[in-house]
């Protein structure tokens, strides 16, 4: 099993929305950077435990758990002409990008916030610490993983 970190904003997909969704899948589309999509591509299966990640809102930080329910297959939201995430390049024969399908584990007991991961040694590494990283898809490792449980 592998660890994950995906960010949101909370008005497009919350921690409320996986919650309110309990045991049905969200469908985690619309990822349009190669990194990221590779990352969903190659890496990650069915099992991986995701943190989910509030961005570009007033309350940022890690608000819950989710898991990977479906592997990568491709996003339909490429196909949609009435998308925002509309692809002209993409076809069914050759499909650009993928989503994957997340279940609702659990919500935190409170937001851990940016500024308290920032503030932890053990975390330096993780990509989300480091300047200039701004995937929405990225891995945790298992020690960070529970560093970051730890704090529950």
């Amino acid at each position: 099993m592998n660890y994950w970190l995906f960010k949101t904003e909370p008005a497009e997909c919350s921690m409320d929305d996986f919650v309110r969704a309990a045991s049905t899948p969200i469908v985690w589309e619309g990822v349009r950077n190669y990194q990221a999509r590779n990352f969903l591509r190659d890496q990650l299966a069915v099992g991986d435990q995701v943190f989910i990640y509030h961005s570009s809102c007033k309350d940022i930080g890690i608000a819950g758990i989710a898991q990977v329910t479906r592997a990568a297959y491709p996003d339909p939201s490429q196909f949609d002409v009435t998308s925002s995430y509309f692809d002209p390049k993409a076809s069914a024969d050759n499909p650009r990008w993928v989503a994957v399908d997340l279940t609702f584990v659990r919500k935190l007991p409170q937001l851990i916030r940016l500024d308290k991961l920032k503030s932890l040694a053990t975390l330096i590494e993780l990509p989300l610490i480091r300047k200039g990283n701004r995937l929405s898809v990225m891995p945790v490792t298992r020690a960070e993983w529970q560093t970051i449980l730890a704090l529950t």
